[in-house]
């Protein structure tokens, strides 16, 4: 099936079974890219209900290729809360607590944000380290990026009629005024998205049907900011459960592990 402008879309029959599905697939890219000419792999993570699932999912896919494949990972964030790490709002503190003790990437690969700046200076600090672990790269190019979507369409701090979906400069941007709480983010922008090697959006729930079908089938004079997430040259796929696809009538693949 030739993949919609959309990107390749495959639901599951529930969050348990594409969460394992998920956690195959980031094993297998990540075993391409060890492989590749750059001997790496750079992911790049979101917060809400994916630190959950990866947290249940990676350790035992990653396992098998063993610690010297793991620290050859490089990790970042696609977007951060700016708060300490010890706070139940922050990213990386809640994938620190849950993932990493398990997944045992060197420190030294794991890319984060410096809480204590300001948010100003916390996005810049964050995009001089990330050019850092991407020499070469005029933008940053992530091998896999797992972005979720809200139900207003936002993905990242990246939200409906912000000026940040204007960004076409910074790689990482910071933001003070996010619908969402807290209010202090850091965000990476557009440019970051769009130059990935794959893009995997992950929603599950029924309460992200209707933003769902409005990104996948409706073409919007003001497109919602997932939608904007369109990779140059690389892959998008969608994983969602049935209850998150209810609405679809695009084409789509169905998969079961039963």
């Amino acid at each position: 099936m030739a993949a919609p402008a959309s990107g390749l879309i495959s639901v599951f029959s529930s969050p348990q079974e594409l969460g394992a599905s998920l956690a195959q697939l980031v094993a297998q890219r990540a075993a391409c890219c060890l492989e590749g000419t750059r001997g790496r792999f750079a992911l790049g993570l979101s917060g809400g209900s994916l630190v959950s699932m990866l947290a249940r999912e990676l350790p035992a896919a990653a396992a098998p290729a063993g610690p010297a494949s793991l620290a050859r990972w490089t990790l970042g964030f696609c977007d951060e809360r700016l708060v300490p790490f010890e706070h139940a709002e922050s990213t990386y503190g809640l994938y620190r607590t849950q993932l990493l003790s398990r997944l045992p990437i060197p420190d030294s690969q794991v890319i984060t944000i410096d809480p204590t700046l300001p948010v100003e200076e916390a996005a810049e600090d964050y995009a001089k380290k990330l050019r850092q672990a991407f020499q070469g790269d005029s933008v940053p190019v992530f091998d896999l990026l797992i972005l979720g979507v809200g139900p207003d369409g936002h993905t990242c701090s990246l939200f409906p009629d912000h000026p940040l979906l204007q960004e076409r400069e910074k790689i990482v941007a910071p933001i003070s005024d996010s619908p969402k709480p807290p209010p202090q983010r850091v965000t990476l922008t557009l440019p970051v998205l769009n130059a990935a090697r794959t893009v995997i959006f992950v929603a599950t729930g029924e309460g992200k049907a209707a933003v769902l079908k409005r990104i996948l089938e409706d073409k919007e004079e003001k497109p919602l900011p997932a939608a904007l997430v369109q990779p140059h040259t690389g892959t998008l796929r969608w994983f969602l459960d049935e209850a998150a696809a209810r609405l679809l009538s695009v084409p789509f693949e169905k998969h079961s592990t039963l």
